[in-house]
């Protein structure tokens, strides 16, 4: 599942260009039965199996060193968000460790240096969180997008949502590009893109707009948004 994540689309780009590596780890190679067993009933009774310490334990060894800063995915840990990615990407040997099952002996997860959740929802296992956090973590190393502008650009990169876009036709199912978008003033169109991000930030997300600093530009196009809204009174 995770080696597929190399193969395709701009991960897979930039994984043919060097920048960036995975090592992909089976914690069941670790195990010293013939049956590869990494995991075991857990101690008290209740429902499900645990990742085994000794196994685990030693899969994570192996590959950690001085350098590696280790994330466990799980329910329990913060929410992942575009801040956590950026900080992530500054890494230079990061270690996702994937839990499964009913997750991991708690004795092992002191060797992580913090745990991530991708969403409050049960999932079977880390490895799907894992590719989220590749995603999100490669895209931002120098090189990765073929624009240095998109990776600001986008949803939550200053913290705001991204402003509607279009392409041709100018006009589909009766529907007409803005015409800001179609006047070539460079100007007018940033300021255009800027008031929407605000817009869609209001109406979809307004909780990424509290306890935020704003530019003087900033709070003219949110004051205008919101005499808008209030049909111009």
């Amino acid at each position: 599942m995770l080696k597929s994540i190399c193969e395709h689309s701009m991960i897979g780009r930039s994984y043919k260009k060097g920048l960036f590596d995975l090592e992909l780890v089976d914690i069941r190679d670790f195990a010293d039965n013939k049956h590869g067993q990494a995991d075991d009933y857990p101690y008290g009774g209740g429902a499900g199996m645990l990742l085994k310490p000794d196994v685990t334990g030693s899969a994570l060894q192996s590959v950690q060193a001085e350098d590696s800063h280790t994330v466990y995915l799980s329910p329990q840990g913060k929410p992942f968000n575009q801040a956590t990615a950026e900080r992530l990407a500054g890494q230079s040997h990061l270690i996702l460790l994937c839990g499964h099952y009913e997750g991991i002996d708690q004795r092992v997860l002191a060797w992580a240096d913090e745990e991530i959740s991708i969403g409050s929802y049960i999932l079977t296992g880390g490895e799907l969180p894992a590719m989220v956090v590749i995603d999100a973590v490669v895209r931002l190393l120098p090189g990765a997008l073929g624009a240095v502008a998109s990776a600001k650009e986008e949803s939550f990169a200053g913290q705001l949502l991204e402003y509607p876009q279009y392409t041709r036709p100018a006009v589909w199912n009766e529907e007409e590009v803005p015409a800001v978008l179609l006047s070539g003033h460079h100007e007018n169109i940033r300021l255009w893109r800027k008031k929407q991000s605000l817009l869609q930030t209001l109406l979809k997300r307004p909780d990424l707009l509290l306890n935020r600093s704003y530019d003087t530009e900033e709070r003219k196009l949110l004051e205008a948004i919101l005499f808008e809204e209030r049909g111009g009174e």
